[in-house]
């Protein structure tokens, strides 16, 4: 006997006492308690049918016990639900009465249509009618900032106040349809391949609150429907499936009709009850009662995305559609006069829900234009006498006619013949009647029937030439389409007829065939629809008179169901949660005494077992670390125990940095996390219900506490104390800054801010060095090693900013010139060693200045007073001060440096920091046409108005956002007015453009709570991500730097598996780009381009003000609506002001999360950027120095210097791009070196640009060349046979070093410069080395070897300069086969690149020399010696490789392109033996044996100017700092200088250059400007008329020191 009969006969027994009866019919909490409280798992049938009986033995019948056992249900097996829906409709129909009794309960829409779904609902899920469930119809209320971080709302309000729903503005339209799009309705109902893709698919909203299903999804594919049918209640009983009200429910089956399938009988039952009680139940015909039949139709549209139905849910809500339109005739047949009014009303709703119906789910979907829904809307409005009323009349009547026009039109271009057939003789009757009554009218009409006919046009003529092979299908096509054309013709002929005059035809079409009387119409029209004119008269007077009257008429209709589907929604919320609550409260009832203590002690249970869990984990974790280092290390492709079947490599970024702070690098993670289980809990969303921790209504009881009431305008700039600077100017003392003995200076306590973890730890500071000691219990491996520990030269220190951590002013960021830095927080006490005396050891400030602060500035002062000689600008002011003193903000404005360069260099100085995802770097929105297949940066219209915040770049939202600053009042007096809730950048806002990276992921995943996000909740196409910004003025997320230079965060590399879209079912993979962009690395380039383009230079100031500047705060804010929730401000909120310790961290936790405003760097207007032409103008007026080559790759212009008299081979011509200059020496030339085959050593004197000389550079040679007594030869000897190689040498970036390899004794030599000294040789390696390679900021040097191993050496600097080598070297690379042939260097990317004979590239690491990836350039099938590498600025890897197809054949050679990760994004065959390589900005220059110097794009490989001729071979190539002159070594001992022209010249339009008037200093003959330049013997190498006047003004000069023109 089961429980529930059990409860059945006890409540029946006679022999219990009344009142103990009472108490077992469950009077209190009913059914629902029961229910509520019941085991999860599968539901009996016998369950079911005793809860039933239950509900049917009851004095009374509650219908909200009812919908407790159909809710109950929902868990059950097809079977039981089927059983269930058979008593429901013998219920319904034995009594009529129910229906409008169940009508009348909360969520009976949501429970009763769940009964549609195919399989049973998930053990463990929360009630579906909850509000926190992913199929509650409507957006879930706000969650506290801790659950759902990703999304914050506006927290922190006091309790009596209600908190403001920040995405309450959401656009809920039809459940049936895709946002307004008129587009959509010229094309083909019955196309497939359209934009919103049918009634299955779409775009969610990004109002919609994330976590619910969005109101515009639609349901999941389904198999194809078994044909087109109705359902009806004559449907259902003449099947004969159902037995006679009489049979108890308990033994009915479906063997009356062995045919119908438990899922058709459930479907048709389920579909009779709904009908019964949405249509004859909810009483009234006005909107508000069809509000109530709306949340029908609302919850089958969440239902379909989110579960499998017995039938599509297109079709069931066709069915309803038809059984409405059926019902609604026969009420107004039988309706007596009195009532007609109130059936039109129903009538014109059940219309508008039917067009929604149609125009949205039925496009793409022909299944769902059936012939009952025609037949029952033009019978409807022939009843009512609509269609007369089309033009003029009521308008209710008009209202209806124009949707069943639509209609008709809509049934036109189906492909069914039956269905378009009925709706040519329905169009052709209206057209003799109503329809062409106004132009309006005409032209809607005449432009669908020309889209539909010249479709078919296009397919006959198509099928026609098909026609011609003899195709059956073709032939029958053909015939279709002729079918069809036939039916049109005549109807745009009547069309015409009808609507001559208003349509304009006499001027509009003066060679329209004649439609009256011609025999030949339907061909000659045929012929007349492919002319111009009659292409001109749709296109320029039909279609926008048919969008305009659209706009008029249905978008108007759109607006008004928008609205009402609003109405819809907030009833469907609203009913849901009461019906939630009373669930709660008689679920509250049954549990106090029964469950609740069984279960709360479970739940002890089950925390002490998952901590015992993460301990052991913790600990097992812990002991495999080292050993998973080391077994790497031997199992990599380059180690001893290198695996056949490696991993696959999974990757995480890099903390190392460009020089522009652009963090590209991805490097292996060894400790990869797939978040499987994250995915899993996501999809499972709900099964756990996350209940608030306290932490989440912390700061509600805190925020007064923390609250400060200082105004901004009177809070103190960030910045050291009068005492601290004074002690700034006491110079150190030599004996201090010793650099023999290395003495500690300061050592604190500190923390280490990374991206993925604040780590305790210790600071010291010393005379040479500062350390970082890693404190934490649970060590990690990082990039450097195990822990988080650090040893850095104090030397390389080259700025260090005062920085927040949380609001609080106890921070410093440090940068060193390898790009390294480090965030480091100080909370604690600081203990100082004394220097000499205590009195230099700095002083604690008294007055207000807070402790941590205190121990911030005094770390800081100990770093300023040691004074390393590489920085740059270590202010000890303020970050406003910092900003003018570093010159910045004019350069900008000068064009001297990029709008990313300088946006980076704001955001530096104003404190956001990679380091701190609070504050991290924020870059704006700069386009707003991502739907374009093309991208037109020179159309204004691309672009987003920067002068307003992105919160109103949708001028819509102004004054919505305004309204609710001005309406806003805390009673509790605490929190200030705001314009937004949440914060334009923050923590959750990175973590979501950037979960496809890790370490981001994993952060995204802890911060949901260990799961990912709702998959339409995440960052998944860049056109959504700005149509959310559109659509919702709560979403106010601007951009973070990597949109401009990272292309790797848009793909999903990692395979992370995160989750499909609702609306589509499509699985979220690589960000879905714009049309404009064909991969990500376009998508990078172009948005980069839209950055530096001129609309962007010329209002990226307005930004700047809202950001960083005087509208940041204040009035000026207020006025730009720009403020935002007060804790974001610096000095808003005092943390120290909690005294509990558990408070203030909880406190802490929610202010990292939510984001922090920038400091203000500027309290005035922002000057504007000069134009690219008056920025040329002031260039061309000052005349200071030669204009950048590559800026005028059109005006090239060449000389050459016999620098080798004897023809022997120029290897090696450059400028060393770091020279030192004292204050006396500024302007004084540079020193060129140049170094032949012999090892002749050449250090010339160069002068780039001097206003006082007519030409272009000032070159003199050195002077001790020209003798054998004073040349200067490198040491030999050198390998027999090959001489110096170019690729052997490197010169220190300051010029006093010259580094040589190649020699036999395979030893690396240090030459110092000028003088031509050997200062040493390292003999390491095993054989000759073959390759140098320096990086920019001369830390480290590189050499390659015949011994197939790479090294890595550190440079020894004294006083800033460049002293020699280390002896030993810092790390040895392994992995090459064969000889090393080239070799690459990028210290501040930490990757080592090297290349060898045997045509394997490998990447390493320099820091711990870890192989990062093998590289193998695609070419022949034998693959030749890798011979030149080249790094870009931004970690590009530029390869020459060599192939050839068999042995003995001729060798090939190929150039590519890597990307800094390793991926190919370009590969360019070569026609010309290279034999010199060298990468500057963006521009790959590469010399031949062919005698061509090549400028190629770096990021295609494609040309940038046509070739360069040469007279002879190439030997060497290299770019001078400015970037305005090229230097190239010849086979004959030339020096070849390439230059843009005379700046007067390329600035002003001159055609070529003046004479000379200085001692060793050339003149130039420039080349045609129509003509590439040629080399002497070519034909017309120069201009005639310039060598004349060149051979008239400089007698003498020519030949001068060498200078010729080329």
């Amino acid at each position: 006997m089961t429980p529930t009969q059990i409860l059945r006969r006890l409540q029946q027994n006679e022999r219990l006492p009344e009142r103990s009866r009472q108490r077992l019919r469950l009077r209190e909490c009913g059914l629902q308690g029961l229910v509520a409280c019941l085991p999860e798992g599968t539901v009996s049938p016998q369950l079911c049918q005793g809860l039933y009986k239950l509900f049917l033995g009851a004095d009374c019948l509650n219908l909200s016990d009812l919908l407790a056992v159909v809710q109950l249900s929902l868990q059950a097996d097809l079977s039981v639900r089927l059983d269930i829906c058979r008593q429901l409709f013998h219920l319904i129909y034995g009594q009529p009465d129910v229906v409008r009794l169940l009508a009348r309960q909360a969520g009976w829409q949501d429970v009763l249509t769940r009964l549609y779904v195919l399989e049973a609902a998930t053990a463990g899920s929360p009630p579906p009618s909850s509000p926190e469930s992913p199929t509650s119809p409507k957006p879930a209320p706000p969650k506290p900032p801790t659950e759902s971080p990703a999304e914050p709302s506006d927290v922190f309000l006091p309790s009596e106040a209600p908190c403001p729903d920040p995405d309450g503005f959401y656009h809920a339209l039809s459940p049936f349809c895709t946002p307004f799009d008129l587009g959509l309705e010229r094309s083909s109902v019955g196309s497939g391949n359209t934009a919103g893709g049918g009634g299955s698919s779409g775009t969610l909203t990004p109002a919609s609150q994330p976590g619910t299903p969005s109101p515009l999804d639609g349901p999941r594919p389904f198999p194809a429907a078994p044909g087109r049918h109705s359902s009806s209640l004559s449907n259902v009983l003449e099947d004969g499936s159902l037995p006679e009200p009489t049979i108890s429910g308990d033994d009915t089956s479906n063997t009356s009709n062995p045919q119908q399938t438990s899922e058709e009988e459930l479907c048709n039952l389920l579909t009779n009850v709904l009908f019964s009680v949405t249509w004859r139940g909810v009483e009234g015909s006005d909107e508000a009662a069809w509000r109530e039949r709306g949340q029908v139709f609302s919850v089958l549209t969440q239902l379909g995305a989110s579960a499998t139905l017995v039938r599509p849910p297109d079709c069931i809500k066709r069915s309803l559609l038809e059984m409405m339109l059926e019902s609604a005739l026969t009420d107004i047949k039988e309706a007596p006069v009195g009532v007609l009014a109130s059936l039109t009303q129903q009538a014109l709703w059940l219309l508008r829900l039917l067009q929604d119906f149609l125009c949205a789910e039925g496009h793409g979907n022909q299944e769902l234009w059936s012939e009952k829904l025609f037949e029952g809307v033009c019978s409807l409005l022939d009843r009512l006498g609509a269609w007369p009323h089309l033009a003029n009349g009521t308008a209710d009547l008009r209202e209806m006619a124009q949707i069943g026009l639509r209609l008709v039109l809509g049934y036109i271009l189906l492909e069914d013949p039956q269905l378009h057939a009925q709706a040519y003789v329905r169009l052709h009757m209206l057209l003799q009647t109503a329809v062409p009554a106004r132009r309006e009218e005409a032209c809607y009409v005449l432009s669908k029937l020309e889209a539909a006919l010249g479709r078919v046009l296009n397919t006959s003529s198509l099928e026609s030439a098909t026609d011609e092979a003899g195709s059956p299908l073709a032939a029958a096509a053909a015939a279709a389409a002729a079918e069809r054309c036939s039916w049109l013709v005549p109807l745009v002929r009547t069309l015409l007829d009808r609507a001559y005059e208003p349509l304009g035809l006499q001027w509009g079409l003066p060679s329209l065939p004649p439609t009256n009387g011609s025999p030949t119409f339907f061909e000659d029209f045929q012929a007349f629809c492919a002319t111009p004119e009659w292409r001109h008269f749709i296109d320029k007077q039909v279609q926008p008179t048919m969008s305009q009257f659209e706009m008029d008429t249905y978008a108007k209709s759109h607006d008004l169901m928008s609205g009402f589907w609003n109405a819809c929604y907030d009833m469907l919320m609203s009913s849901g949660q009461r019906r939630q609550w009373e669930r709660a409260q008689s679920r509250r009832a049954f549990q106090e005494l029964v469950l609740e203590p069984a279960q709360r002690r479970a739940r002890l249970e089950g925390l002490r077992y998952t901590a015992v869990l993460k301990q052991q984990a913790t600990q097992h974790s812990m002991a495999l670390l080292h050993w998973g280092a080391l077994w790497r290390q031997l199992a990599s492709p380059c180690g001893a125990w290198a695996l056949r079947d490696t991993p696959i490599p999974r990757w995480k970024l890099s903390s190392a940095e460009t020089y522009s702070r652009m963090r590209l690098k991805l490097v292996p993670n060894h400790h990869f996390d797939p978040h499987l289980e994250a995915s899993a809990l996501r999809d499972n969303l709900g099964e756990v219900p996350l209940t608030p921790t306290e932490e989440a209504s912390l700061p509600l009881a805190v925020t007064k506490e923390a609250k400060v009431s200082t105004p901004p305008e009177l809070l103190q700039e960030d910045q050291l104390g009068e005492d601290e600077l004074a002690e700034l100017e006491t110079p150190m003392e030599a004996a201090e800054l010793d650099e023999q003995r290395e003495k500690l200076v300061l050592s604190a306590e500190c923390q280490l801010v990374t991206v993925v973890a604040v780590v305790p730890g210790l600071l010291e500071v010393t005379t040479q060095n500062v350390y970082f000691y890693d404190g934490s219990t649970e060590r990690v491996e990082t990039e450097e090693g195990i822990g988080y520990d650090f040893r850095r030269p104090l030397a390389q220190l080259r700025e260090v900013h005062l920085r927040r951590f949380n609001l609080r002013r106890s921070a410093l960021e440090l940068f060193f010139i390898d790009q390294a830095n480090y965030f480091l927080n100080f909370p604690c006490k600081v203990g100082t060693t004394p220097v000499s005396s205590p009195s230099q050891t700095p002083r604690p400030q008294p007055g207000p200045i807070p402790p941590h602060t205190q121990v911030r500035n005094q770390v800081y002062s100990w770093l300023l007073r040691l004074r390393p000689p590489s920085q740059g600008y270590l202010s000890s002011r303020s970050p406003q001060e910092m900003l003018r003193a570093s010159g910045l903000t004019q350069k900008w404005v000068q064009r001297e440096i990029s709008n990313f360069e300088y946006l980076m260099q704001l955001n530096t100085i104003a404190g956001r920091t990679y380091n701190d995802l609070s504050q991290y770097p924020v870059f704006p929105w700069v386009l707003q046409d991502y739907v374009s297949p093309t991208l037109d940066l020179s159309n204004p219209a691309v672009f987003r108005d920067l002068s307003k915040p992105i919160g109103v770049v949708n001028p819509k939202h102004a004054q919505l956002v305004r309204e609710k600053y001005e309406s806003f009042e805390d009673p509790a007096g605490t929190i200030d007015k705001f314009h937004y809730g949440t914060h334009y950048s923050n923590a959750a806002g990175v973590m979501h453009y950037l979960i496809r990276v890790e370490p981001f992921t994993s952060l995204h995943v802890q911060l949901q709570s260990g799961r990912f996000d709702c998959s339409d909740r995440q960052f998944h196409s860049v056109a959504a991500a700005w149509q959310a910004r559109l659509e919702s003025p709560a979403d106010v997320k601007e951009l973070i730097p990597e949109f401009f230079y990272f292309p790797d965060f848009l793909e999903n590399q990692n395979g992370f598996d995160l989750g499909c879209l609702q609306l589509t079912n499509e699985k979220v993979g690589d960000v879905v780009l714009p049309p404009w962009a064909s991969s990500p690395e376009d998508f990078i380039q172009q948005h980069r381009q839209a950055l530096e383009s001129e609309y962007v230079s010329a209002h990226l100031h307005e930004w700047i003000d809202l950001i960083f500047g005087y509208k940041q705060r204040g009035p000026a804010a207020e006025e730009a609506l720009n403020v935002f929730y007060y804790c974001t401000y610096e000095g808003a909120v005092d943390l120290d002001h909690v005294t509990d310790e558990r408070e203030r961290k909880a406190l802490e936790g929610i202010i990292s999360n939510f984001g922090q405003t920038p400091c203000q760097l500027l309290k005035e207007p922002h000057p504007t950027r000069l134009s690219a032409e008056e920025a040329a103008h002031r260039l061309a007026r000052l005349d200071t120095n030669s204009p950048s080559i590559f800026q005028h790759l059109d005006e090239l212009k060449a000389f050459f210097a016999e620098v080798v008299s004897d023809g022997v081979p120029l290897v090696l011509a450059l400028v060393p791009h770091r020279q030192p200059h004292s204050f006396i020496t500024q302007g004084s030339p540079d020193l060129l070196v140049t170094v032949s085959a012999s090892g002749l050593l050449g250090t010339h004197s160069w002068l780039p640009y001097d206003r006082n000389i007519s030409n272009y550079f000032s070159f003199s040679k050195d002077p001790t060349m020209g003798s054998h007594k004073t040349q200067r030869l490198l040491s030999g000897p050198w390998v027999p046979g090959s001489g110096v190689s170019g690729q052997a040498l490197a010169v220190a970036p300051d010029g006093k070093l010259l580094f040589s390899g190649g020699h036999w004794d395979g030893s690396l030599r240090v030459t110092a410069l000028p003088r031509g000294k050997l200062l040493s040789q390292l003999s390491c390696h095993l054989d000759v080395v073959t390759c140098l390679a320096l990086d920019t900021c001369g830390i480290y040097l590189i050499s390659g070897s015949r011994d197939t191993t790479c090294m890595v050496w550190r440079l020894l600097h004294q006083g800033g300069l460049s002293v020699g080598l280390a002896p030993k070297p810092v790390q040895v690379l392994y992995g090459h086969g064969a000889a090393v042939s080239c070799v690459a260097i990028s210290t501040e990317l930490d990757m080592a690149v090297s290349g060898s004979e045997d045509g394997t590239v490998i990447i390493h690491t320099v820091r711990r020399g870890q192989f990062v990836a093998a590289l193998r350039p695609l070419g022949a099938t034998f693959p030749g010696p890798i011979f030149h590498l080249a790094l870009g600025s931004e970690g590009q890897i530029v390869v020459q490789s060599s192939a050839w197809e068999r042995p003995g054949a001729q060798v090939t050679y190929s150039l590519h392109l890597y990307s800094v990760n390793g991926k190919l994004r370009a590969s360019l065959p070569l026609a010309e033996q290279p034999t010199a390589l060298t990468v500057t900005e963006d521009f790959v220059l590469l010399g031949t044996a062919q005698c061509a110097l090549h400028i190629l794009q770096l990021n295609t490989l494609l040309p940038a100017a046509p070739p360069l001729p040469m007279k002879v071979a190439i030997r060497s190539v290299a770019v001078t700092k400015e970037r305005s002159h090229v230097l190239v070594g010849l086979e004959d001992g030339k020096l070849i200088v390439v230059v843009a022209g005379q700046p007067s010249e390329v600035r002003m339009g001159r055609g070529w250059g003046g004479p000379s008037n200085g001692a060793g200093r050339g003149a130039a003959i420039p080349a045609d400007p129509t003509q590439p330049l040629r080399p002497p013997g070519a034909q017309q190498p120069v201009r005639a008329e310039a060598v004349a006047v060149l051979a008239a003004h400089l007698p003498g000069v020519l030949g001068r020191d060498g200078i010729q023109p080329y």
